[in-house]
């Protein structure tokens, strides 16, 4: 025989058909702000594309902060503050030698024309762009010099004529490049051993050079100091009479007659006939 059992059901609310219409609308406003609005961060700015307009927008860089976006258009965030990228290269120097080089570039995408930048070179412009525009660059100003000289004293000036030209380049490509580092030149390691045998060589011969010059100074210095001293001899000679030398000896007795030692003084009787003193203690 069944049995029926009353089961107590929790009982919703029936929504009327308004109450359910708002409803609806509301989670749809909900979902409509949400997609509609986006936020861009420090140090970065938005290119907008508009889907039922014209494209990119290129006229116009959105910055930091919060901004109202139709859930069918979108914004691109760019990193516009100061970027660093690194790049290893193989180069030929001017005897065509093969010279391994390490750079960075400090760059950044120029604000203004952001939106050229999206439409145009697209958000990997650093790999299309940027890149190979440093390795050509490189490439060129490198073939113009000699090992030795990328080496030692022109790593400062490949630097600069690397950046020259590669500014030169970018800067039509709506790219700002602010610096190129050469952090590190490596030669084959023969070629650099004979490099430094040959600084060294150049160094130790400088250095006798130095030394040498440095003796020729010194000897012609004792000779003026010599010569000197023997034109000051002559004229005292010269001046030193018979009857000067008597007046002076006569005086330095004197002198020593005045001391308190017992003595005997026999005027006359030295050489010249200068006074002699006996038996001073």
């Amino acid at each position: 025989m069944a049995q029926n059992f009353n089961i107590n059901r929790p009982q919703f609310p029936k929504l009327a058909g308004k109450g359910l219409s708002i409803l609806i609308l509301g989670i749809f406003l909900l979902i409509l702000i949400v997609k509609s609005t986006i936020t861009i961060p420090a140090g970065k700015a938005g290119v907008l594309y508009k889907t039922f307009s014209n494209g990119v927008v290129t006229d116009q860089t959105f910055g930091e902060g919060f901004h109202f976006v139709a859930p069918w258009n979108k914004m691109t965030v760019y990193t516009v503050r100061q970027q660093e990228v690194f790049e290893k290269m193989s180069v030929l120097s001017s005897n065509g030698l093969e010279i391994k080089l390490d750079a960075s570039a400090w760059f950044q995408p120029a604000y203004e024309s952001l939106g050229k930048l999206h439409q145009e070179k697209g958000e990997d412009y650093v790999e299309r762009i940027l890149l190979p525009t440093i390795r050509t660059a490189a490439r060129s100003v490198v073939g113009r010099y000699t090992p030795e000289q990328l080496y030692s004293s022109k790593r400062d000036a490949i630097q600069k004529e690397i950046f020259e030209e590669s500014s030169k380049i970018v800067k039509d490509e709506y790219i700002q490049l602010n610096e190129i580092l050469v952090r590190d030149v490596v030669l084959p390691p023969t070629l650099k051993d004979a490099i430094e045998r040959k600084l060294k060589q150049e160094q130790e011969a400088l250095e006798y050079e130095f030394r040498l010059a440095k003796a020729t100074k010194e000897a012609a210095r004792q000779k003026i100091d010599a010569e000197g001293k023997a034109v000051a001899n002559k004229i005292l000679s010269a001046s030193l009479t018979d009857k000067i030398l008597k007046e002076k000896g006569i005086e330095a007795t004197l002198e020593l007659a005045k001391s308190p030692n017992t003595k005997v003084v026999v005027v006359g009787s030295g050489k010249d006939g200068l006074p002699l003193i006996l038996g001073g203690q």
